[in-house]
């Protein structure tokens, strides 16, 4: 089952972000779940298997002045390592492709850093293509 995230899913949700190699989010995570919940344009999903949260993917629809549409971003998605092969993984993305394509979005976008060959094998399957050059400025000294 797939649904909306809430502040009762923070403690897996930072278990499943350590899995991805950012430990130590508890002290934060649910104030920036909080604010992620309150924007109209951001969403945190969560797949329940077994009455257990096994993933999750967080995205934002972004609008655009070049397109029509907006486009969709993923922000984070991880499925918890003991459940990986399931399926757990396609049914988050094809969920949000359905969500993006009824907003009439022209593309969805992650940035997946080279260390995640798994991810990169994954989002390949679902028909993404890499993009050769992404920048970013860091704020952080």
């Amino acid at each position: 089952m797939i649904r909306k995230a809430t502040l009762a899913d923070v403690p897996v949700l930072s278990s499943l972000l350590e899995q991805l190699g950012y430990p130590g989010t508890e002290s934060y995570l649910k104030d920036n779940l909080a604010v992620m919940l309150g924007q109209p344009l951001t969403h945190v999903l969560v797949y329940e298997l077994d009455g257990k949260v096994a993933g999750f993917i967080a995205f934002d629809f972004l609008p655009q002045l070049v397109v029509k549409g907006d486009f969709a971003r993923i922000s984070c998605f991880a499925v918890d390592a003991d459940a990986r092969g399931a399926g757990i993984g396609n049914a988050l993305e094809d969920h949000l492709t359905q969500l993006a394509r009824a907003r009439n979005c022209d593309r969805i976008e992650v940035h997946c850093h080279t260390r995640r060959v798994d991810a990169h094998r994954f989002y390949e399957r679902q028909g993404y293509q890499e993009s050769p050059k992404y920048f970013f400025k860091s704020l952080v000294s």
